[in-house]
């Protein structure tokens, strides 16, 4: 999947300016795809030139002017073309990873510590995933909203986020009471 489609599914509903469009990749977004915000505004323009988005200028007070963003027809096109097509099968590619495969070669002290910290990232974001989930389902049992929302897509990705973070948790965990049972074992 390129960015090109995760902005193209972001803009899919609601027009959106770039700095919008940031924050909102770091919420809703970020469950399944990342980009820095000069990523975004490169590719907005690329989709731009291509006719993939329409822009228009925002006059405002007190801020500079602002471009808003929304899917053109052709947009709609190429995203809808997107779902056609099969995805890719998903790789990982976690730095962390590699340090605890390398554990017996390097220090497991300082693994422990990488794990906790990442681990702390994963509650957080986790956390942050749970008040999206509240406040989307606001009040409504989740069987509830998904049986009467009209677009449940996003809702969806945020579920896997919710589930992937549960599970680097879990992992995280798991690692920490091995690397904990061996340093006592050694002592």
């Amino acid at each position: 999947m390129a960015l090109q489609d995760a902005i193209l599914t972001a803009l899919a509903h609601d027009e959106s300016s770039g700095y919008d469009l940031a924050k909102s990749f770091d919420v809703s977004v970020a469950n399944y795809w990342t980009a820095s915000p000069q990523q975004l505004y490169r590719e907005l323009d690329k989709l731009e030139d291509a006719g993939l988005v329409t822009a228009r200028t925002v006059a405002q007070t007190k801020r500079p002017d602002k471009r808003v963003f929304r899917l053109s027809a052709a947009g709609r096109k190429a995203l809808r073309a997107h779902t056609l097509r099969s995805p890719k099968p998903m790789a990982v590619r976690d730095e962390l990873l590699v340090q605890v495969a390398a554990l017996e070669s390097g220090d497991p002290e300082a693994i422990r510590e990488h794990v906790v910290e990442r681990m702390e990232a994963f509650e957080a974001k986790l956390a942050v995933y749970h008040l999206v989930q509240e406040r989307t389902l606001a009040g409504r049992s989740e069987e509830d909203y998904l049986v009467a929302e009209p677009r449940v897509g996003q809702y969806l990705t945020l579920l896997r986020g919710i589930s992937f973070e549960e599970e680097n948790i879990r992992w995280a965990q798991q690692v920490l009471t091995i690397l904990d049972a061996r340093a006592a074992a050694a002592e």
